[in-house]
């Protein structure tokens, strides 16, 4: 169960957006550092709650991280 107004919470909806969060955005966003971001999307959200997360790398942004709906 994910609880409202945590950091993982902010972390989701981030990636639930239909143009995704990159890493330096999360870390911007939770002040978390970079591989503790990493390591929610890969540990708590894939392997912990199953969700189907996509990375894609764009030119501008870098790796774009998103929620595949």
């Amino acid at each position: 169960a994910i609880r409202a107004g945590t950091k993982q919470a902010q972390i989701i909806a981030m990636l639930q957006r239909p143009e995704g969060a990159t890493v330096a955005e999360m870390v911007e966003a939770t002040g978390w550092l970079a591989h503790t971001v990493r390591g929610c999307i890969s540990g708590a959200l894939k392997k912990k709650l199953g969700l189907p997360i996509n990375a894609k790398r764009e030119e501008r942004r870098g790796t774009v991280y998103k929620v595949e709906q």
